[in-house]
């Protein structure tokens, strides 16, 4: 199902914000970037960068994932561990604003999302 059309909106606007303030410099985004995935009410913040052996491809990571959860009206924080699975993020684990999430994930207190 997908997300209501007001969260939505606040989704893109919160994620545009945030990749304006994190992306790397343009000269280096074919050797590092972030971009943003909708799907279904899962809203995923992905690092890009070239495989090794061939970097004419590139690899898609996990750093964060907010999921909508529209019978408690939060977002849930998702942080992807070594395991490559997906843990909630224990200090903050949901809020009501997407774009308080996306703050805790550009802030990174605690270096789950980037080291």
């Amino acid at each position: 199902m997908p997300l209501p059309d007001h969260q939505l909106r606040a989704s893109l606007r919160a994620a545009g914000d945030f990749l304006q303030k994190r992306r790397p410099r343009p000269e280096i985004r074919d050797q590092l970037d972030f971009k943003i995935e909708i799907k279904n009410r899962d809203v995923l913040l992905l690092e890009v960068r070239p495989r090794f052996d061939d970097p004419s491809k590139y690899l898609e990571h996990g750093v964060a994932k907010m999921k909508w959860v529209g019978t408690k009206n939060v977002w849930r924080l998702f942080w992807m561990r070594a395991d490559m699975k997906w843990h909630s993020y224990g200090p903050k684990p949901e809020d009501q604003s997407i774009e308080a999430l996306f703050e805790d994930v550009r802030r990174d207190q605690y270096g789950c999302f980037f080291g």
